[in-house]
């Protein structure tokens, strides 16, 4: 339960806290003072992180472990924390899954995970807590979004297809929810400085070459977003020129252009078939 001396803080769930940008996510708001609600699979790491946060910031951060890819686990997050009686004045649904590969040969279990991770949770936290910032005149909500949320990205497909729901989403509700007291902020980096390339088995992919923004700088960006009310930020010059780009581009291009960035670089791709 919050210590009831912190009792005027606001408190932020962040789902993903474990690592990359949901961890940067968790270290921003208690550095500006937000209890926190950390959710993620990983106890031990939310464990580590929520007892540096409340030493370094003296701030309450609760570890709560919760598998977003099971289908009752955002009922049962949002049931834990009314139980403990925390009013949640901020969401971020950060937490994310990727399945890479040509859509005839990835694993369609794995692809359900993604749907459920992406999509359903993220819909199902959204709809859980609404009404209470409502009732409150006040609410906060992030959802994480991707350059990919403008694009077809061939071999990641589906990803970028949950990202673009993500974006639409919240886009319409946040436009819903004027006057509430209550704003949707989708952020869209690109590709960060982050165990998501890796974990997805992605780390010779193209779009992971060259210099990548950090995690941290991209939890700064989105938060000042988010807390000013913006409703989509696209992280970085380069991205948002990118994004502009695609405006005019024909469909038929940007997937051409889309797919290239998405593929193995060639040296990649020799020793995978060296290795057949």
């Amino acid at each position: 339960m919050i210590d009831p001396r912190q009792s005027q803080r606001k408190t932020a769930l962040v789902t993903g806290a474990s690592s990359g940008i949901g961890r940067e996510f968790a270290r921003e708001f208690a550095s500006h003072g937000y209890n926190l609600v950390l959710a993620a699979r990983t106890v031990d790491r939310l464990r580590e992180l929520a007892t540096e946060l409340e030493q370094r910031h003296g701030i309450t951060a609760i570890p709560i472990r919760t598998d977003l890819s099971e289908p009752n686990a955002p009922q049962e997050l949002y049931s834990e924390v009314r139980k403990r009686r925390i009013d949640v004045d901020i969401l971020v649904n950060n937490a994310g899954f990727n399945v890479y590969g040509p859509f005839t040969q990835t694993n369609h279990t794995d692809e359900l995970r993604l749907l459920q991770v992406n999509l359903v949770a993220l819909v199902t936290l959204t709809k859980l807590l609404i009404p209470d910032m409502i009732e409150r005149g006040f609410g906060r909500i992030l959802n994480l979004g991707s350059t990919g949320s403008f694009a077809p990205a061939p071999f990641d497909s589906l990803y970028a297809a949950s990202k673009a729901f993500v974006l639409s989403f919240s886009e319409a509700i946040g436009e819903e929810l004027k006057g509430t007291g209550v704003t949707v902020t989708t952020l869209c980096p690109g590709p960060t400085q982050t165990e998501f390339a890796e974990r997805a088995g992605m780390g010779d992919v193209k779009i992971f070459s060259g210099r990548l923004m950090s995690a941290q700088k991209v939890a700064s960006i989105g938060y000042k977003a988010m807390i000013a009310g913006g409703t989509t930020v696209i992280v970085g010059l380069a991205n948002r020129l990118q994004v502009w780009s695609m405006r005019f581009a024909p469909r038929s291009m940007v997937t051409k252009v889309a797919k290239g960035l998405m593929s193995r670089r060639r040296a990649s791709l020799r020793a995978d078939a060296q290795r057949a």
